[in-house]
């Protein structure tokens, strides 16, 4: 598929997404979250690829948030289908993806691009990022997901703190935070990224699904998460993977799993 504001590419069970607006430092639009909504979905639904990585075009931004000018003009009504079709369309769904999606942060991760990145499974920083929620500064608040994702990734204080001052936190805090899971050079960013995906991909896909589900519904409310690991766990042992995994485990070598 050609798009006008990403680029996707493949290689060792790997998909990368790019966000391609470097003059825009990546910001996110209505176009551009369609898009990647499109990418992820393409990305998923291939048996080829094991984990999905997504990073900005560049060296300067990650995303630098949303694109303003798009919005600054709304009314409640739009401004309140803005953030619904947002999060149902690119952030809730990346966050429930069945296949790991690992954010790649490099340079500026503001506001939709904190955001996004806070979407995906885990996420790893280039040592000159810069993470934010600004919005509070245009007179509005996050609204894909940041007030909710930010108190569960580092506490509801630091969460306040940061989104009601604005400010930005460099890579080393996001670290000791518990924001980003790695922080490395920019120069090896994607490889560190492609390093833990590999390790991701020798495990079980089908295993790994179940275990984002009930990771996922701890954070679900009026959803039990030990009753969906319960449930999760045993659908495992319906699988081809389960067999497979167990044989080869009892046989001394290693697994070689077929994804069902």
């Amino acid at each position: 598929m050609v798009y006008n504001n990403i680029f996707t590419q493949e290689n060792n069970g790997i998909t990368t997404i790019t966000i391609n607006r470097p003059k825009k430092l990546n910001a996110l639009n209505k176009e551009t979250i369609s898009e990647l909504h499109d990418a992820f979905k393409s990305a998923d639904q291939d048996k080829t690829t094991k984990v999905i990585v997504v990073t900005g075009s560049g060296e300067k931004a990650f995303i630098a948030g949303a694109d303003i000018s798009e919005f600054a003009h709304f009314n409640v009504d739009e401004g309140t289908e803005l953030a619904a079709k947002g999060q149902e369309l690119l952030f809730d769904f990346v966050q429930n993806l069945s296949t790991p999606v690992i954010a790649a942060v490099n340079g500026f991760a503001l506001g939709g691009g904190l955001e996004l990145a806070m979407a995906c499974h885990f996420r790893v920083a280039s040592d000159n990022a810069k993470m934010g929620l600004p919005e509070v500064s245009l007179g509005v608040i996050p609204g894909y997901g940041g007030t909710q994702r930010l108190p569960q990734l580092v506490g509801k204080g630091r969460a306040m703190e940061m989104i009601m001052t604005a400010g930005m936190i460099d890579a080393n805090q996001a670290l000791s935070f518990g924001l980003v899971n790695h922080v490395t050079s920019q120069e090896d960013l994607l490889d560190l990224c492609y390093k833990i995906a590999a390790k991701i991909s020798r495990n079980s896909s089908v295993a790994i699904r179940s275990a984002i589900q009930a990771v996922n519904a701890n954070y679900m409310s009026h959803v039990n998460g030990f009753n969906v690991e319960i449930q999760e766990f045993g659908n495992c042992f319906g699988t081809d993977d389960f067999a497979e995994g167990t044989t080869a485990f009892l046989e001394k070598r290693k697994a070689e799993f077929p994804g069902e």
